[in-house]
């Protein structure tokens, strides 16, 4: 089979853009993910792939025993990461309920594999903002802020007039029907009166990671 059948791997992502390529497993076949994998890990050494359903895990697992499946987030790690030196600027990770931890982990995870300290500051959503400003320190001490909410999507604009730094806001599919599965949170967010405040799609954590990532990096791709 001709490698382009499978995929046409962008091995020189890394130096261009500063981030390597990941594999996003969502409408592939566990053989093609397999595959991708093996040709990623012979060229780069590790590999990051997300939306993987369980059933595209166990192959990855099967083919390459030491790959890692964080079933919350659907991420598959294969490969040592370099953990981040315990004083190293920092990404918090902050939701507005527990229902919004898998796409917050997406963004977690991410960071961490690309070598970023994250802070996870979880359901701390405006229904009992006490919750929020008992974490005030670790948020104005952060150099970027990813905020994840479904429902009215709410907690971006209220962390955006509390620190400094960008934040990035990442709507959920979570909610009750007038949430039209994100959309809601969506446009609430594109409407934040707090300045500062960047969106990206509906349950895109790996977006907000990258971005997150690139802004850590002074917006350059120098890594």
């Amino acid at each position: 089979m001709a490698d382009n059948l499978v995929a046409n791997l962008d091995h020189d992502r890394a130096q261009r853009t500063g981030i390597a390529e990941v594999i996003f497993c969502q409408g592939k076949t566990a053989n093609q993910v397999v595959e991708i994998c093996r040709r990623m890990l012979q060229r780069e050494g590790r590999v990051l792939a997300t939306r993987a359903a369980p059933e595209i895990a166990r192959a990855v697992q099967q083919a390459f025993p030491d790959a890692h499946y964080h079933v919350e987030a659907r991420i598959i790690s294969i490969g040592q990461v370099s953990p981040a030196k315990e004083d190293a600027p920092y990404v918090v990770v902050a939701t507005a309920g527990t229902s919004d931890i898998p796409v917050a982990e997406e963004a977690a995870l991410t960071l961490e594999f690309l070598g970023r300290s994250v802070r996870r500051v979880y359901d701390v959503g405006v229904a009992g903002i006490h919750r929020l400003l008992n974490r005030a320190d670790v948020l104005q001490r952060a150099h970027v802020v990813i905020a994840v909410a479904g429902m009215e999507g709410a907690l971006p604009s209220v962390i955006g007039g509390l620190v400094a730094c960008p934040v990035i806001a990442v709507p959920t599919s979570i909610g009750y029907g007038a949430s039209f599965n994100g959309l809601a949170a969506l446009l609430a967010m594109l409407n934040s009166c707090a300045p500062g405040v960047a969106v990206v799609n509906i349950d895109n954590g790996f977006g907000a990671a990258a971005l997150a990532h690139k802004i850590m990096n002074g917006g350059c791709s120098c890594g």
